[in-house]
């Protein structure tokens, strides 16, 4: 029975590039696949788009392609990444430029587009999802609207011969889904192999997640060498049965309890996890340890498609103004709350117009806040931090300054204090026909 090895390049946008490395040199795999797109890092895309149209893809394309595009050539791996965000075509002149740089000369590449949906939602009247209002309330604040593509654009990209596939917005899954699709033979509407290839890529799309990166929790799940930790390998065969692995002497740990944590993963009803191309059923999916770092996956299924996408919107929302400034030594604490009781008087006073204010000691109780984290002892330092969304950039700066001008104003020792302003992308998420979304492929050569 042919088998497919795929590995996971990366998990976030800013994630490590060692691990990837180490599998495009160590690991026995035939794609090495980058996932590195979450819903508020497209809407950042498109806005910096707006500012520039040469960029709007991912800012570690280059180093990540300067780092694997040889080893991968050489050891016949082909790459497949969502991290053209908002521009694709963009970010595959810019891989076909550095591998021209490197001397690969002949490299395929392909860019995946038609994921930007902006015009139809712009004039639809569509249901934003979290609120049940129609997208239209959003007005002139809406910046971006990218659909959730599926496998099928990348399929034909691969079946064109492509090494490199960079795409904007598809479902992260699917990154996974198309190699298994192209090499095992699998159809459209197979929907159990189909449903099986999402489960795999469901593992391997968080990259260390599955490997005891975010599993780690000293004393009750030690994880060894995790500053090592390898980037995870499934091995799957045509049935859609897999093995979750990883490079032999890397850092990190492959368990039952490693997947089954990455399995519920961001899943609300694992009967009905709903993708472009079919709609997965992990409900009856079995984990077995099958040696060191290797745990056999099985048992996945699913069922036809919905015919719809989901749509990310983003818009702009609002102004955030920060700033933070250190108390230590002897009442540090009260002078602390001192402080922030200063603060809130001042945005009052001074007219400062804010949405939302939220001021807390960092340490003390800026997570699980007051009632959570009270106790008897008292810190010997604290750390303020006020924060307000404002309505416009001004305001915003205006809340930063407040916090730096305790300074001289106090409460007494103040020090390290800083302040910033920035724009606030809002997203929701709305869904829409699959036929409005009409992906394409853009072929290219080194």
């Amino acid at each position: 029975m042919k088998t497919i090895h795929l590995g996971a390049g990366a998990g976030y946008s800013g994630d490590r590039i060692e691990p990837a490395v180490e599998l495009a040199e160590k690991g026995d795999i035939q794609y090495l696949v980058f996932e590195c797109l979450a819903e508020r890092t497209i809407a950042l895309a498109q806005a910096a788009k707006l500012k520039d149209p040469a960029l709007g893809y991912d800012p570690l394309l280059a180093a990540r392609m300067k780092a694997v595009l040889a080893p991968c050539r050489a050891r016949g791996i082909r790459i497949i990444t969502n991290m053209g965000a908002a521009n694709p075509v963009a970010a595959a002149e810019k891989t076909m430029e550095i591998a021209r740089a490197m001397g690969l000369k002949g490299l395929k590449i392909a860019a995946v587009t038609g994921d930007d949906v902006f015009e139809h939602v712009r004039k639809g009247d569509f249901a934003i999802d979290e609120s049940v209002e129609p997208v239209s309330s959003l007005g002139e604040r809406i910046v971006s609207a990218n659909a959730y593509l599926g496998a099928k654009p990348i399929v034909e990209a691969l079946e064109g011969g492509a090494e490199v596939v960079i795409t904007g917005r598809v479902s992260d899954p699917a990154l996974f889904l198309a190699p298994q699709i192209h090499e095992l033979g699998w159809a459209m509407d197979d929907w159990t192999r189909l449903g099986r290839g999402i489960a795999v890529g469901h593992l391997l799309e968080c990259a260390a997640q599955v490997t005891g990166g975010y599993f780690a929790d000293p004393g009750y799940k030690d994880v060894p060498d995790i500053a090592r930790v390898g980037f995870p390998i499934a091995a799957v065969a045509e049935d859609g049965s897999a093995v979750i692995t990883k490079v032999p002497g890397s850092g990190g740990m492959v368990t039952r309890a490693t997947c089954t944590e990455q399995l519920l993963y961001e899943i609300h009803d694992p009967t009905r996890y709903y993708q472009p191309d079919v709609v997965a059923d992990f409900s009856k999916v079995t984990l077995t340890e099958d040696g060191r770092d290797r745990v056999r996956v099985a048992g996945a299924a699913g069922t036809p498609k919905t015919g719809t996408l989901k749509v990310t919107v983003g818009y702009l929302d609002s102004y955030l103004g920060e700033g933070q400034i250190s108390y230590a030594g002897p009442g540090a604490l009260a002078r602390g709350r001192l402080a922030l009781e200063i603060l809130e008087e001042r945005l009052e006073s001074t007219g400062i117009r804010c949405r939302e204010v939220r001021g807390e000691l960092i340490g003390v109780d800026a997570i699980l806040g007051p009632k959570l984290s009270s106790r008897d002892g008292q810190p010997n330092e604290v750390r303020v931090r006020l924060a307000a969304r404002t309505d416009n950039l001004e305001d915003a700066i205006r809340v930063g300054n407040e916090v730096e001008a305790l300074y001289l104003n106090g409460p007494a020792g103040g020090g390290g204090a800083r302040s910033w302003a920035r724009e606030i992308m809002g997203v929701v998420s709305v869904l829409i026909p699959e036929q409005l979304a009409q992906p394409a492929v853009h072929r290219m050569e080194s």
